[in-house]
C-alpha cells in the first residue's frame, strides 16, 4: 500500500517514517529543546531535508523502593532502573515503529521488542514487495499489448529471479532505513528477542525479551498476522507457498492453484499469470471477494478470466498429494470430487494473529478464539496499561489502519486522548484494473434502511481512460438521499486506488456529494469520472 510524506513507511525516504534515509526525529533548535510539535503543513515529527537530528530525549526517572516480601511469598528482585520502561511495544511492525519514535520524543522512556525484521509484515513481503513484482508484472502486460498502441515488439521475456530480486532489493532498502532510526538513537531501544509476559509486580508488567528481563508501567502489543493454514489432508507433506513465504521462491511455477479467492490470492494469481504461469483460482464461497457488491465481484472475475485465470467457485480442497513433480489437489465441489493436477500451491485463505505465544493469559488480556485480542475504541484491552494495534486488535487488516493505530495510541498515552477508531478506512485491491473501495456496498447501505441514491459511470466512456488505453471497469458511488452525504463508494479502474481518495476526503469533511458535482476537473482526467458518477445519481 502505497504511503506519501508522514505516512506509513514502506518505501524510502518518502515520509516522516520512511524507511529510507529520512529519519524518524523532530529537529531541533540549537537550545536543545524540540520544535513546535506542530507546524503549517508538517506532521509532530518532521524532517527537513537532510538536516535532520534527534531531538533532546528526556528521561523519567522514579524512585522504586525495595518492597519486602509478606510471609509465603517469593519476591522477584526487581531489575535495574536501566531496565525499567515507561512503555514497551511487542512488534516493530506500522503502529509500532512510529509510536516508538513519537512517545521517546514525548519524554517517555521507549523500548521496542522484534523477533525478526522491522517493518512489519507490509515492508517484509506484503505491501513493498507485492506492489514491486505487481508493477513489474503489468510493464509486461503493456509490452505484450504492445500492437494496440502501433509499436511492434518481437518477444517479452521474463526474467522472473530477476523480478524478485528488484522487489528484495526495495526491501532491504527498507529495513536499513528502520534499522538506521534505532541505531542513532538509544531512545527508542531496540531489543532483539521473542517478548513474552511473565507476570506483574505492582504497577509494574514484567517480561521477557529473548534471554532479557525488562519492566513497564505500559505495553503495546504489535505482533501482527500470519496466514491462516487450512486443516487439509497432506498438505504437511508438501512445501507450499503463502503470504509470507512467497519472496523466497524464484521458481516461477508451471501452474499455479490459489486457494482462496479474496484480495491476497487474486493480487498474486494475476501477477504470476502475467509472469507466464497457468493460474487457478480455488474459493470456497459463491463469488470472489466476498465482501463487494456481486457487480464489483462479478465484473473483477470478468477481468482476470480475460487473461486466462481460471476460477473454480463453491469449490474446497479436500486433499493434497505429491507425486512425481506435480501436487494432486482433490477438490469437492458440493457433493461431487474432482482431481486437478498443479506444479505449486499458494494458500490465501485469510490470517491468524500471532497471539498464541505471548504469555497473555499471565496478566490476564482477554482473547477471543480466533486470537483477536480485544479492545475498545481507544486500543485499550481489558487490563489497565496494556494497549494492542494493528491486525491482532480486530477490525480492518490495512497498513493505513495500523498506522493510524499509532495515532490513536499517541494521543491515548501521551496526548489529550481525542483520537479513537471512530473514523473511516478505505482499501484497495492491486489487480488490474485496481478497486479503491471506501464507506458502505451498496448491500450494505440497503440494510440500514436508509433512502439511498446510486450513481454509476463506465469506463469507457471515459475519455482519458480511452486515450490511454484502459477502458474497463466503473465507478460506483452509495449516497444518502436525506442528507446528501456520501454513504460509500467502488473504484474499479485504472488508478482505482488514487481516484478512491476523491470521495473519502469529502466522506471525512462529512460534505455533501454536490461539493465534488459543482466542482471543475481537468479535463482529459480519469477523475472526471468521479465528477460524473456523482452527477448520475438516480
Amino acid at each position: 500500500m502505497d504511503r506519501r510524506d508522514g505516512r506509513p513507511f514502506d518505501s524510502p525516504g518518502r515520509g516522516v517514517f520512511g524507511c529510507g534515509s529520512k529519519r524518524f526525529f523532530q529537529r531541533s533548535d540549537r537550545s536543545g529543546e524540540p520544535e513546535p510539535a506542530r507546524r503549517a503543513g508538517r506532521n509532530p515529527i518532521g524532517f527537513e531535508g537532510g538536516r535532520d537530528r534527534p531531538a533532546a530525549i528526556f528521561r523519567i526517572t522514579s524512585f522504586h523502593p525495595t518492597p519486602t516480601p509478606s510471609q509465603g511469598e517469593t519476591l522477584i528482585p526487581t531489575p535495574k532502573t536501566d531496565d525499567i520502561y515507561d512503555v514497551l511495544i511487542i512488534g516493530g511492525g506500522q503502529a509500532g515503529v512510529p509510536l516508538a519514535h513519537a512517545l521517546a520524543q514525548q519524554g517517555r522512556r521507549v523500548a521496542l521488542a522484534e523477533r525478526k525484521e522491522l517493518g512489519g509484515s507490509c515492508v517484509n513481503f506484503g505491501c513493498t514487495p507485492t506492489k514491486a513484482v505487481i508493477a513489474s508484472a503489468r510493464v509486461a502486460h503493456l509490452a505484450r499489448r504492445g500492437n494496440e498502441f502501433g509499436l511492434t515488439i518481437p518477444r517479452v521475456q521474463v526474467d522472473f529471479p530477476r523480478v524478485l530480486a528488484r522487489a528484495r532489493g526495495i526491501v532491504t532498502q527498507s529495513r536499513v532505513g528502520l534499522r538506521k532510526g534505532f541505531a542513532e538513537s538509544s531512545n527508542p531501544k531496540l531489543l532483539r528477542g521473542h517478548a513474552r509476559f511473565v507476570g506483574k509486580k505492582g504497577r509494574l508488567f514484567q517480561l521477557r525479551v529473548g534471554d532479557v528481563d525488562v519492566m513497564a508501567r505500559q505495553v503495546v502489543l504489535d505482533t501482527g498476522t500470519r496466514s491462516r493454514i487450512p486443516e487439509v489432508e497432506g498438505l504437511d507433506r508438501i512445501e507450499y507457498l503463502d503470504a509470507g513465504n512467497w519472496l523466497q521462491h524464484p521458481e516461477l511455477p508451471n501452474h499455479l492453484a490459489v486457494i482462496g479467492g479474496s484480495y491476497t490470492g487474486l493480487e498474486m494469481a494475476q501477477f504470476y499469470r502475467r509472469m507466464g504461469s497457468r493460474v487457478t483460482v480455488i474459493e470456497e464461497g459463491d463469488r470472489i471477494t466476498a465482501r463487494e457488491d456481486p457487480d464489483v465481484a462479478a465484473a473483477m472475475q470478468q477481468f482476470l478470466e480475460s487473461e486466462e485465470i481460471v476460477f473454480r467457485l463453491n469449490t474446497r480442497l479436500d486433499r493434497v498429494a505429491k507425486g512425481r513433480d506435480i501436487l494432486r489437489l482433490t477438490l469437492r465441489e458440493g457433493r461431487k470430487a474432482s482431481t486437478l493436477a498443479a506444479s505449486h500451491l499458494f494458500l490465501a485463505a485469510g490470517r491468524k494473529p500471532n497471539t498464541d505465544d505471548l504469555g497473555l493469559d499471565k496478566v490476564g488480556v482477554k482473547v477471543g478464539p480466533e486470537g483477536i485480542v480485544a479492545t475498545d475504541k481507544r486500543l485499550a484491552t481489558n487490563v489497565r496499561g496494556i494497549w494492542a494495534a494493528g491486525d491482532i486488535r480486530g477490525g480492518p487488516m490495512f497498513t493505513h489502519t495500523a498506522w493510524d493505530d499509532y495515532r490513536i495510541l499517541s494521543s491515548q498515552i501521551a496526548g489529550d486522548r481525542s483520537r479513537t477508531t471512530d473514523r473511516i478506512v478505505p482499501y484497495a485491491v492491486y489487480t488490474d484494473p485496481q478497486l479503491g473501495r471506501a464507506g458502505l456496498t451498496e448491500e450494505e447501505a440497503r440494510k440500514t434502511g436508509r433512502r439511498i441514491r446510486i450513481g454509476r459511470f463506465e469506463m469507457k466512456k471515459n475519455g482519458k481512460a480511452k486515450e490511454i488505453g484502459e477502458p474497463e471497469g466503473f465507478v460506483k458511488v452509495i449516497v444518502d438521499s436525506r442528507t446528501r452525504r456520501i454513504l460509500g463508494a467502488a473504484v474499479l479502474s485504472a488508478e482505482g486506488a488514487e481516484l478512491i481518495h476523491l470521495f473519502i476526503e469529502i466522506m471525512n469533511a462529512k460534505a455533501p456529494y454536490t461539493v465534488i458535482e459543482d466542482a471543475i476537473h481537468i479535463h482529459p482526467t480519469l477523475s472526471e469520472a468521479v465528477q460524473s458518477a456523482v452527477a448520475a445519481l438516480d
